[in-house]
């Protein structure tokens, strides 16, 4: 998840949808539809906004410490970046780069 300040927006961003389709298609992530169909209803339902990847947030990688391996994690440190969001996230090899968390 991804939040912006003091705003109480929330975003899903596409990244964490694909990451999580991979997952499911892996048999790593069980829910109970397809993510699909789950995610987009749950998103809705919780009034959490999607955030596209765009050009200029996948630039931001090129500015990044090589700290952590996981390209999907990497994607959303680079949107958060662009975009001044906060990661929520328990992940301390995220924590160790310059961005904000919670």
């Amino acid at each position: 998840m991804l939040f912006k300040g003091s705003n109480n927006e929330v975003y899903l961003s596409v990244v964490s949808v694909w990451e999580a389709i991979v997952k499911y298609q892996l048999g790593k992530l069980p829910l109970p539809e397809h993510p699909g169909i789950y995610l987009p209803k749950q998103r809705e339902l919780h009034q959490i906004a999607s955030l596209a990847l765009d050009e200029t947030s996948v630039v931001e990688l090129a500015k990044l410490p090589s700290l952590h391996r996981d390209p999907f994690d990497r994607m959303l440190i680079c949107q958060a970046l662009h975009n001044d969001l906060i990661i929520a996230t328990v992940d301390s090899t995220v924590r160790a780069y310059p961005v904000r968390v919670m």
